[in-house]
Order: C-alpha cells, then structure tokens, then sequence
C-alpha cells in the first residue's frame, strides 16, 4: 500500500506516487518515458515516444464526441531536484519518499516534483477512464521543461492534430493563466589565472536563503546567495588581505541560489573570519523581514600552497558580482503587477579555467530578451569574457477570444462560488513553444495549489488537486 492510495479519486494519486517512484530529474527521462508508453499498451491507447523521450498519447474521443474538435491536455515529466543538506538521495537512481501532512503531500528532504508530475497524474487518470464524456484527446508528455522545454522545443508538432490545449503546470486554481515570458540562457566564462601562494585557507559560506522558481518568485525579494556573497567579499577586501581560491553557488538556471561558498587564502585568517562575520551581522539584520533563516559560516581548513587566483581575475569576479544586472528590470505597462523583463544568476561555478556564471533571462517581450541578451554580451565582452546563448523559448501572447478560457472561469465558478483571476506569468510555459508552431491556438494554464516549488519545502495540496481534476472533467464533458 502506498503513502497516497487512500486518498480519491484514487487513480490520480496511485499514478502519482508511482511517478515519484521513478528518477525523473531533467536529463533523466528514459525510465519515466517507458514509464508513460507501458501506460499506453496496458491500456491499448495510441502513443508516439521520440528521441527526446517526449510521449505523445492518442485518446478516442467518447460516444457522442465523435465530432468534436480535439483537446490536447499537456504536462512535463521532468522535476527540479534540489535535497537538504545531508540528504543521501541519489536523483539518478532513487525514487522519492513521500510524507501526509493534513492536505498537503510533500517529500522527504527533496522536492516533491509535483511540478510536474501531478499533471501527468491527472492526465493519466482520465485517459484510463472509461466512463468519462470527452472530446478526442492527445496527451503530450513534454521532457527537460525545467531546463529550457528541451523536449517541447524538439516535438514533431505535426503528430498533432488539436488547435486548442489544458496546459496543467500552474500553482494556484483561482488563477487561469493565458501568458507567458519567453527566456533564454547566458553563459559567461571569466578567464581564470592563476599564482600560487602560502597561507591558511578560509572557508566562508552564506545559506538559510528562501530560494524559489526564478520567475515567479523574481519580485518578491528573495535574496541571490551569489550577489550576497560578493558583498560579502567586497566588504572583506576592505578590511584585510586575502587571495580567493574558488566560489561557488546554485545548481540551477531557474532557481535562485540558497547558498554560495568561498574559499580564500590569507594569512589573516583571524582577521578574515571577524571582519566576515561583522559583515554578515549588518546583512542579516538588514534583510531579516525578507529572508529570516539567513545564516553563515566561516572555518579554517589548513595552512599551506595553494593556487589563488591572480588579482586581474578575483577584480572581473567582483565586478561581476557587484555590478552585473540582476532581478526585475523592467514592469509591464499593460498589466498590473507582471514583471516583464528579468534575469537570475542561477550558477556561479569555478572551473580549472574559468569561473562560468549561468543566467536565466526572461521577458513577456521578445524584442525585450534579445535586447537583455546584448546588454550582457557588451558587459561581458568587456571583461574579455567568452559567452554562449541557448535554450531559447518563445513567449506566449495573450489570446482576446478563449474558449477555453471561459469555460475555465465558469466551471470554477460552478464549483467554488468563485471567480478565478485571468493572469499572466513571468516565468516559461511551455504554452509558449506549442502557440509558436501551432495557427490560430487557444490555450490556458491552470493547476491545482502547490507551495514553494524548486525548493525542498514544495508542497501539494489534496483538496485542491481533487477540485482542479473535477473541473477539467467537467470542461471536457462540456466540449462538443
């Protein structure tokens, strides 16, 4: 018996927790797509797996649906995999364990994946139901979403014969979501020379930060380890001397980093540590409504040679971490409260031969993004950096005339008493790479109630799951 198989409808949580059951992180999609093609032959649907591991599902449409135009109902079947400090989970290989909590499910340690599997879930359930009323139905299970919708971008979109799509990856059911941001990714490599000189390494580390998605979360205050820990190191500099041997911070593009770690070596290590820390004192109280587990550390680890970079270097370093753009940049003009443009250093990694920084633009405004992309070519080019673009996606434009749209918002209304809030969001949907290839689409995003996505503190909530897979149920028996 699994942590979930009490709980209806029944189907949408077995299939979930099987899900979870199954590495899914991005880039490690095989096992997960078999996975979604065993589905298909149990259940004796048409499917279609293609290179990248996307999946495509064929449903018939129900008796008296024959006619009726086709519905794509779409999910992603990769998971941001983030762990607690300690953790032992091995992503590549281990399931996830989940845990009850009231109505919230959540995981052990790591992320919980509900972005996006309880999509997958619920598109499964209805597509091994025998007795629901639907329209034709194609089911299309999209792979590596978190790390720029690789698998959206490479999808034989002729497959495909539906014009209108329930996009299911969206985090609050009052709000129907009918655009998006296109973005892309940044590569910068900073030179890296290097001397070699004596003293005692000193290890400095901020953490405790909230995190969260880099879109949606990018105007609610939350602080970038990477940037904070250049304060950190800007302020140190003017206190004492010391040569830095390596920094490192965030794992992903598309999340704002929690921690970021600093080794340097100096020979005021007493020095190093005190004026650190007093540092970090004015930062935590400067930021302690904004970010209240703020914390740090800073340790000696040995005396001895080690290679630190040259002055030239650690100076581009932190330029970079100083002065280089970051978070919200520009508000829209036409709607309320959306960010519009935007950027994340999601990855400051030192390598043998550079420090690579990696961040995640986003815009509502495609001449927006590419503009952004050339403002951080010329600071980068400057520093005699080399860059690399990648990953682009494209925005998805607001629609006037959605049908589906206003289905949404009446069948809300029918099961909640409520009207739900017509939106759009500064982050990537994959809404955007299928409008791009497909005329004249309606779509609309929606999802049932999660919390803190990207994070190890991402939570699903029960209710709210059962209510969203009624009302597209009940969506689907209304399109004829």
């Amino acid at each position: 018996m699994g942590v979930l198989s009490e709980l209806n409808p029944q189907a949408v949580f077995t299939y979930f927790e099987a899900l979870c059951h199954i590495p899914h992180g991005s880039g490690n999609m095989g096992k997960i797509s078999d996975f979604c093609v065993e589905f298909a032959e149990k259940n004796g649907l048409w499917f279609y797996q293609d290179e990248a591991n996307n999946v495509i599902i064929k449903k018939p449409a129900s008796c008296g649906y024959e006619y009726a135009a086709p519905i794509i109902l779409q999910g992603h079947l990769d998971m941001v995999c983030q762990k607690e400090e300690g953790s032992t989970i091995q992503f590549e290989t281990d399931g996830i364990d989940l845990v009850r909590e009231g109505d919230y499910i959540r995981a052990k340690g790591t992320t919980l994946g509900a972005d996006n599997g309880i999509a997958v879930a619920m598109i499964m359930a209805i597509l091994a139901d025998k007795e629901l009323s639907h329209p034709p139905i194609e089911a299309v299970f999209t792979t590596d979403e978190e790390i720029g919708m690789i698998g959206a971008g490479k999808l034989d979109m002729s497959v495909l014969q539906s014009k209108r799509m329930l996009n299911i990856d969206s985090e609050d059911p009052a709000v129907v979501t009918v655009s998006c941001a296109g973005g892309s990714d940044f590569w910068a490599h900073i030179p890296v020379s290097r001397e070699q000189r004596e003293g005692t390494t000193v290890v400095l580390t901020v953490k405790g930060l909230r995190g969260g998605h880099s879109g949606v979360e990018i105007n609610s205050g939350r602080v970038n380890a990477n940037f904070l820990m250049g304060r950190l190191l800007h302020s140190l500099s003017k206190a004492c001397s010391f040569d830095i041997i390596s920094i490192d911070g965030g794992d992903k593009g598309n999340a704002i980093p929690v921690s970021c770690t600093a080794k340097v070596l100096t020979t005021q290590p007493e020095q190093v540590i005190a004026a650190f820390e007093s540092c970090a004192v004015v930062i935590r109280d400067e930021i302690k409504s904004r970010e209240p587990e703020f914390s740090w550390l800073a340790e000696t680890t040995g005396t001895g040679v080690a290679d630190v970079m040259a002055k030239e270097t650690s100076d581009k370093l932190l330029h970079t971490l100083l002065l280089a753009p970051n978070g919200v940049l520009e508000m829209s003009a036409d709607i309320e409260n959306l960010v519009e443009t935007s950027l994340n250093m999601g990855i400051l990694k030192t390598e043998k031969d550079a420090v690579s920084v990696l961040f995640a633009l986003r815009s509502n405004k495609s001449t927006a993004l590419a503009f952004l992309e050339e403002k951080l070519t010329v600071f980068f080019n400057a520093m005699g950096c080399a860059i690399k673009t990648g990953g682009h996606y494209p925005p998805w434009e607001y629609k006037n005339d959605s049908v589906l749209r206003d289905l949404y918002i009446e069948k809300y209304r029918e099961k909640t008493d409520k009207t739900p809030r017509v939106e759009a969001i500064h982050a990537g949907l994959e809404c955007g790479v299928f409008a791009a290839a497909i005329p004249d689409f309606d779509c609309i995003s929606i999802g049932p109630e999660m919390h803190d996505i990207h994070t190890v503190k991402e939570r699903l909530s029960i209710n709210s799951t059962k209510e969203i897979y009624e009302i597209i149920c009940r969506m689907l028996a209304d399109l004829k």
